[in-house]
């Protein structure tokens, strides 16, 4: 069955270089907690895991934050570690410490036994993304998903969440063969998985590498950079609507690297809070009629907890930061994704999302 008609296209329009009327906005978690409807549908789901298993509940959950706001993109409910889970690691999730799996794997013999999962174990990820689609009724573009070989990696080998990560940097320090071996496995399952979300009907996909910014900058390139690059290089550019794909990289403390990220191959190039537009938009974000990146951030989250004018004068600041609009309609030129430097707090009163979002569209409207 044919999707609908795409009525909204001003996420894709930016990610592509084009000219927009307002600057669009999407939040890295917009179906989360925060939302009490969220919170009604997981506990009918029982957990997590039931929730994001569960095509029904996972469409549902992604369709509920576009329900209360005008927001101009949806993302996939699921979590970046389905893959390692397909790989046999055994995912779960423990109230109040987050994801850990059931077996690491950080010697030669488990590194060994890993390989890129059968996709048929993913199945739920991808009648999901069709499910959505068909739900979004062409209301705006639906983003796919993964985290990136790096930021798996450390989950696969920590176990979990680590404060220190320690387990997975004595493993690339003492043996960085495996952990070598153990990313490009990675990478090469992260793509599969991606291109199916694609061949599902994802209209943009994104890498999140969450943990790049724990390396050192000797080390960045080799072990992340190099790993999102080999995904990168591997997906299909062209959906089942027969339209562009565009991909998104966030890399939490990646703003120290953006000369190298200006290599890669993608479109859109995600920043935390800790990052400068301004400095971000000259160095990558090319001229008017030339080549560059799409920039995607960065408001820090915590803002969402002031009162809406402050909120307001944030947004104002970071619409500031970036400069100028790109406003040709006839060529491409540096552009603007709005959205939080990392995901947005279980915590955030929704009101105050529903200021963030109006401040954002009238706000860069006025910029116009």
């Amino acid at each position: 069955m044919p999707f609908p008609t795409l009525l909204n296209d001003t996420f894709l329009r930016a990610c592509r270089r084009q000219a927009t009327a307002y600057t669009p906005l999407w939040m890295m978690r917009q179906a989360g907690r925060y939302l009490p409807e969220y919170r009604a549908t997981r506990a009918k789901a029982g957990s997590f895991m039931g929730l994001a298993t569960n095509v029904d509940y996972a469409t549902e959950v992604t369709l509920q934050p576009l329900e209360r706001y005008p927001l101009d993109a949806a993302i996939l409910f699921s979590d970046i570690l389905t893959v390692p889970d397909a790989m046999g690691l055994g995912l779960h999730f423990i109230e109040g410490e987050g994801p850990r799996f059931a077996r690491t794997t950080a010697d030669e013999v488990s590194i060994g036994q890993l390989a890129v999962p059968d996709m048929d174990r993913l199945r739920y990820v991808f009648d999901a993304v069709t499910s959505i689609r068909h739900a979004l009724a062409g209301r705006v573009p639906l983003i796919g998903f993964s985290g990136s070989p790096w930021t798996l990696a450390c989950y696969m080998v920590e176990g979990g969440s680590s404060s220190d990560y320690r387990k997975v940097k004595t493993l690339m320090y003492a043996r960085p063969d495996l952990m070598h071996r153990l990313l490009a496995i990675n990478a090469d399952a992260v793509a599969t998985y991606l291109n199916a979300q694609i061949d599902a009907g994802a209209q943009a996909v994104m890498v999140f590498d969450s943990w790049g910014g724990v390396l050192a900058d000797s080390h960045f390139v080799d072990f992340s950079l190099a790993y999102t690059q080999r995904v990168l290089r591997q997906l299909k550019r062209q959906g089942v609507d027969g339209t562009d794909v565009p991909r998104l990289v966030f890399t939490k403390g990646g703003a120290l690297w953006l000369d190298a990220m200006d290599a890669l191959d993608c479109e859109v190039l995600g920043l935390d809070w800790t990052a400068s537009l301004a400095r971000a938009r000259a160095l990558v974000g090319g001229q008017v009629g030339g080549r560059g990146k799409a920039l995607q951030g960065n408001l820090d989250p915590n803002v969402l907890f002031a009162p809406p004018q402050t909120i307001a004068r944030e947004v104002q600041r970071v619409l500031d930061d970036f400069g100028a609009p790109h406003a040709d309609p006839n060529r491409c030129g540096p552009t603007h994704i709005f959205n939080l430097g990392h995901g947005i707090s279980q915590h955030t009163p929704p009101e105050h999302v529903a200021a963030f979002v109006e401040a954002v569209h009238t706000l860069s409207r006025r910029m116009r």
